[in-house]
């Protein structure tokens, strides 16, 4: 489980991840609880920063809309997800 999330992963692609493989719900919020919720934001900035310069062929509208679902796959909250976004492009998030 800290292999996956140091990989970038948030707690909802883990969650589901888990689930997936039957692993039950109570284990799967242990596991989550143990990850640490603190970092999710830094773990967030850190993929944001890492795929960032491949999404930057475009226009800002459009590297900032790339970079939110990129990051929504890899499973961060949408509140971390329009922060993120807004700190690294500058524009704010639209759904």
């Amino acid at each position: 489980m800290a292999a996956r999330s140091a990989r970038g992963y948030g707690p909802a692609r883990l969650r589901a991840e888990l689930r997936a493989r039957g692993v039950g719900v109570a284990l799967i919020e242990v596991a989550l609880a143990e990850t640490g919720d603190d970092g999710t934001l830094e773990r967030a900035r850190a993929v944001a920063r890492r795929r960032l310069p491949v999404l930057q062929r475009g226009d800002r509208t459009r590297t900032a809309a790339r970079l939110r679902d990129h990051l929504l796959r890899r499973g961060y909250a949408a509140s971390v997800v329009a922060r993120v976004v807004r700190e690294c492009v500058g524009l704010p998030v639209e759904d």
